[in-house]
C-alpha cells in the first residue's frame, strides 16, 4: 500500500484520540492531512503540531484561533474533499455528520464511518451518493466492522442472519423502575467501553444498539427481520453472522475501537499491529448471553420500529434522541423521561417526508423542538 492522506473529523473525541494512535503506529501507510474538530482548541492545537497536518479546523471555536486555521460550519466538509485526503474518518456525533458523509462519497473518498447517524438519518442518500462519486462506506462501529470482517467475499445470497451483540451497559440487571431513576453519573459508567458521554447514555438506553441495527440494514442490504440483538455482557464478541447453512461466524477481540478503526482503514487487507493486549481466550472467559428485556429498554424497539417504518422516521429517532440525552446530561429531564419524549416524538413526527436531504432536515428540527417543548412541559 502506497501512503494515504487521511482527514479525522471529531478529532479530539474518543475515537478520533484513538485513531490518531492507530496512525502514529503506521506513518509509513498513511499520514494525516485534515483535523476538525467542534471546539477543543487546546486540545486541536496539540494534535496539529504532533501530527503536522495540512488543515485544522474548528466549527464553533469558543476561543482565538491560529490564523491558519479555518473555522465555521463548513469545515467538516471542507476537510473531507480536500485533494490530498484518501479516507475520511468521520467520527462526528450525531446528525451533523451527515454532510461530510455525503460530501467525501461524492468526491470518491472512502469514508470509514464511526458516525452511524449518517445512514440512520440519510441512508438511501448515503448510497446514492457512493453510487454517484464511486466513494466507499467502510464502518468503524466494532459490531459493524465485525461483521464485515465475517461476511469476507460471501454474497448477500448465503447471508441468513446478522446478530449483532450488545454489553447490555450499567443497567442490564437493574429492576425497571431502578432504571428510570438513574442518574448522570450512574448512567455514564458503561462497564466495558470508554465512550463520549452521549454515546455512553445512548448504550445505557440501547439506543445505540438501535440506531446500529438501522445502520446494519443499510450497509449490509437485509431486512429488519434478518438482524437481531442479543446482550453480552463480556463485550468479547462483536457480532455474528449465520448462513444459509447454518454455520455461524463469529469476530472476537479486546473491547478496543483501535481494532476497528484500523481495519476499516486497511479493508479489505491488514496490517501487523501489536497497539492492544492480545486476546487471551482463558481470561475472557466464560463468554455468556442473554436476550434483551424490551419491557426495561423501550429505545431499542423505538427506534427499530423507525428503521422499518422508514422516510422520516428515522431521522426523527436519531433528533428526539439526541436531543433527549443533551436535556438529561443537562439535568432538564430524568433517564425514564428518554424513551417517553422519543415516542412522543414518533407518534407526532414519523410519518413525515423524508425523499431528500431537506425534509430530512426539516424532520430533524421538528423533533428537536418537539421535545425542547416537552422538557418545557
Amino acid at each position: 500500500m502506497s501512503q494515504r492522506g487521511v482527514a479525522i473529523l471529531g478529532a479530539t473525541g474518543s475515537i478520533g484520540r484513538s485513531a490518531l494512535r492507530v496512525l502514529a503506529r503506521h506513518p509509513d501507510e498513511f499520514r494525516v492531512v485534515a483535523l476538525a474538530a467542534l471546539n477543543n482548541v487546546a486540545e486541536l492545537r496539540e494534535q496539529a503540531e504532533r501530527v503536522g497536518a495540512s488543515y485544522v479546523g474548528v466549527v464553533a471555536p469558543g476561543e482565538p484561533i491560529p490564523g491558519d486555521w479555518c473555522s465555521g460550519t463548513r469545515v467538516p466538509v471542507d476537510a473531507a474533499t480536500l485533494p490530498d485526503v484518501d479516507i475520511v474518518l468521520n467520527a462526528v456525533v450525531g446528525a451533523a455528520g451527515l454532510g461530510a458523509t455525503l460530501a467525501a462519497l461524492d468526491a470518491g473518498k472512502r469514508v470509514a464511518l464511526a458516525n452511524k447517524e449518517s445512514l440512520v438519518v440519510g441512508g438511501e442518500l448515503v448510497e446514492a451518493a457512493a453510487l454517484q462519486g464511486g466513494g466507499e462506506v467502510v464502518p468503524v462501529d466494532s459490531e459493524h466492522s465485525a461483521i464485515l470482517q465475517c461476511i469476507g467475499a460471501r454474497p448477500q445470497s448465503e447471508i441468513r442472519r446478522l446478530i449483532l451483540t450488545a454489553s447490555g451497559g450499567p443497567f442490564r440487571s437493574w429492576p425497571q423502575d431502578r432504571i428510570a431513576n438513574a442518574t448522570i453519573d450512574e448512567a455514564l459508567r458503561h462497564p466495558t467501553w470508554r465512550m463520549g458521554r452521549k454515546v455512553t447514555v445512548d448504550s445505557a438506553t440501547l439506543a445505540n444498539k438501535a440506531l446500529e441495527v438501522i445502520e446494519a440494514h443499510f450497509l449490509f442490504g437485509l431486512s429488519y427481520d434478518a438482524i437481531e440483538v442479543v446482550v453480552h455482557p463480556q463485550s468479547i464478541v462483536h457480532s455474528m453472522v449465520e448462513f444459509v447453512d447454518g454455520s455461524v461466524v463469529a469476530q472476537l477481540g479486546v473491547p478496543s475501537m483501535e481494532l476497528p478503526i484500523l481495519y476499516a482503514l486497511t479493508h479489505p487487507d491488514r496490517l501487523e499491529d501489536r497497539g492492544v493486549p492480545v486476546f487471551d481466550p482463558i481470561a475472557a472467559s466464560p463468554l455468556t448471553f442473554e436476550p434483551v428485556r424490551g419491557d426495561a429498554f423501550p429505545t431499542l424497539q423505538l427506534g427499530i420500529a423507525a428503521g422499518r417504518k422508514g422516510g422520516a422516521a428515522p431521522a426523527v429517532f436519531n433528533a428526539s434522541n439526541e436531543q433527549a440525552v443533551a436535556l438529561f446530561l443537562e439535568g432538564a429531564i430524568g433517564f425514564g423521561d428518554i424513551p417517553r419524549v422519543i415516542g412522543s416524538a414518533l407518534d407526532s413526527l414519523g410519518d413525515l417526508p423524508g425523499g431528500d436531504r431537506e425534509s430530512l432536515l426539516a424532520a430533524d428540527l421538528a423533533a428537536r423542538h418537539h421535545v425542547s417543548g416537552l422538557a418545557v412541559c
